[in-house]
Order: structure tokens, then sequence, then C-alpha cells
């Protein structure tokens, strides 16, 4: 917002920078603030601005889209509009095809649309690190939401994706990496228990008291309850938008942040007590790694000792899964990934 703007008028006017000259351009439904400024500013350069429809699943034969989230039917309603009307420019779709795209989509359209992924967007990856000869696991689901809107979605996502998780050990595309997500049956004879933990991270200019209850309630709606809540600093400190990154070393790690976080959510669930927000009622041991241990939350002054600490849990509760959203920034999931795929 320092840069874009403070309403949505003004980051709208920003967005549409990119509109040039008579060259067609694409949107999807807007609020009516921000709408207003982008038909505007294309009818300043006389831009051909339409505002396409999501993706009607039906056209994918089958299949589902790579990038998980009902929210993503939008974008790729936008990305066929787009790529129909380049293809069509370049020569290479005729206008009868172009206009059988609301119909039918080519079977290369189709293909990009179920296979694409994003990492860090409703990612699921399972620790590689965990010893193999024992039978549980360590997941982690990523999404870099850090606004009330995506909090909610992502929340929703986890909420399904766990689900699925116990029942079939992910059924999820690969992320064209030897650390994707494998599919594998789910481990038969005796039912194991599942845990779900959060790991959360947000930039201080964000609202945590706007994206934690989101989180919280989303996730309870689909009956899905935190165990333990992880607040800790990233690996990199930005501290502002185009500024470099620096790596502190822990003398001198200021972890206010994470207690004002770890404060939020303790008030959080001492609203929600008797809602069974709090998860399951048994403690995880090994909490003296942390620097702060309340009941349901805990702080610790790296990321690293927090990847060791649910190592740890894996092996001492072998009848457990332990599956970990990992969300609030996108740099906490980027840094994230960094340790567990090396």
């Amino acid at each position: 917002m320092e840069i874009l703007g403070n309403t949505l008028g003004e980051i709208a006017g920003e967005k549409a920078g990119i509109f040039k000259h008579r060259i067609p351009a694409f949107t999807v439904p807007q609020p009516d603030e921000a709408m207003h400024v982008l038909k505007e500013k294309a009818s300043q350069l006389n831009v051909p601005l339409q505002v396409t429809a999501p993706l009607d699943a039906k056209l994918l034969n089958g299949l589902r889209l790579g990038l998980e989230g009902e929210h993503q039917y939008i974008n790729a309603g936008l990305a066929v509009a787009l790529s129909s009307t380049w293809l069509n420019i370049n020569g290479n779709l005729d206008e009868t095809h172009l206009k059988q795209t609301q119909r039918t989509l080519p079977e290369q359209f189709i293909k990009g649309l179920a296979t694409a992924n994003l990492q860090g967007r409703a990612q699921i990856v399972c620790d590689q690190h965990i010893n193999k000869k024992i039978s549980n696991e360590l997941d982690f689901f990523l999404d870099g939401a850090h606004s009330p809107e995506s909090m909610q979605a992502c929340a929703r996502w986890f909420s399904l994706a766990i689900k699925d998780n116990n029942q079939t050990f992910f059924n999820q595309k690969p992320d064209n990496s030897k650390f994707s997500n494998e599919v594998a049956k789910t481990h038969q004879g005796e039912a194991q228990k599942s845990a779900q933990i959060l790991l959360f991270n947000c930039m201080s200019v964000r609202d945590p008291q706007l994206l934690l209850p989101h989180l919280v309630k989303t996730c309870a709606d689909h009956g899905v309850y935190f165990k333990k809540a992880l607040f800790v600093p990233g690996l990199s400190v930005y501290h502002k938008i185009g500024s470099h990154a620096l790596s502190p070393t822990d003398s001198n790690i200021d972890l206010s942040w994470q207690f004002t976080l770890q404060r939020v959510w303790e008030n959080i669930m001492q609203g929600n007590k008797g809602k069974n927000i709090g998860g399951a009622s048994e403690e995880l041991t090994g909490m003296e790694m942390s620097v702060s241990n309340c009941e349901h939350s805990a702080v610790f002054s790296s990321l690293p000792l927090v990847i060791n600490w649910l190592r740890d849990r894996v092996q001492q509760n072998q009848s457990t899964r332990f599956q970990v959203l990992v969300t609030g920034s996108i740099h906490l999931v980027g840094d994230v990934l960094k340790l567990i795929k090396k």
C-alpha cells in the first residue's frame, strides 16, 4: 500500500498502468470503486476492456484445475480470455476457434490449466527428512495468504485438503521437483490420528486481528482446530519494499512482533473457550525449545528450531500424522521451502 495507494481506486489506477494504447485488456469482476477507475483509464487510452467470467468447470472434460481453490476458476477464465486473444492476434487461432473457447477449450488449454502449479500457493509438501521406518508423516500445507480474503480462501483449502490427506495421502500434482508430493495410499490397519499445527508470521504492516480470526473461524466452520500455533520470525528480515534482505544473528533478533501475534492468538482462543477451538487435549512436549510457551501457542526464535521441533514431535508421536499450515507471509513460505527441501 505504501507504493500502490490507500484506497481501491488508487490501487486500481496503479494496476491500470499496464494498459497500452488500443491494446485489448482484460479484468475480472471488481468492486465498483476499482472498476470505475479501470474503465476510466481504458477510455483515456482507447483500450477495449473486457470483463471475463469464471471458467466453467465442465470445459475441463472431467479434469480439475492444477491450482486449488474456487477463486482459481476466476483466474482461469481470465487466463483463457487473454491467451485466446493473444493467439488470435498472432495468427495462431482464427476467429471461429476464438469464439468457440466459450463452449469448448483446445486440448492444450485443458492440459495447461490442469497441470499449472505455483509454489507457495495451495502447495502440499511431505517432509522428506522423516525416517521412512516410521508410519506417520510431517506434511506442510503452504499458502502465502496475507489478506483477510485470501486467509479465508487458504483456510477453506486447508480444511478440505487435510480431509483428503487423512483418507488418501495426497492426490496432488507434481511441482516439478524431487520433493513433490507423492501419490500414496493411506496406511492400512489402525486409523492414524492427525494433529493440525499453525506456523504463522506476517509483516508488521498487516493487522493480525483481521487475519487470524478469519483463519480460525473458517477452519472451525469445517471442523478443523489447531492443536498449537507457532510464531516465528523469517530467515530474512524485510524492512522496506525494495530494500536488501538482512540475515539477523540470534543475538539481535527482535521477537516483539511474534509476541504480539501470540497475544492476539491467545485472546482468540480464550474467547472461544468451550468451542473446541484449541484442538486435541494432550500437551505437546519439547516446548523448552521455544522462547514463550502458552496454552495454545508458542514463540520460537528461529525457523530451523521450529522445523527441528516438529520433526522431533513426529519421531515421538508415531501414531499421529502432523499437518502444518504455513501461512501469513510469502516470505515465511519461501523460507520454509528452503529448509525442508535441503
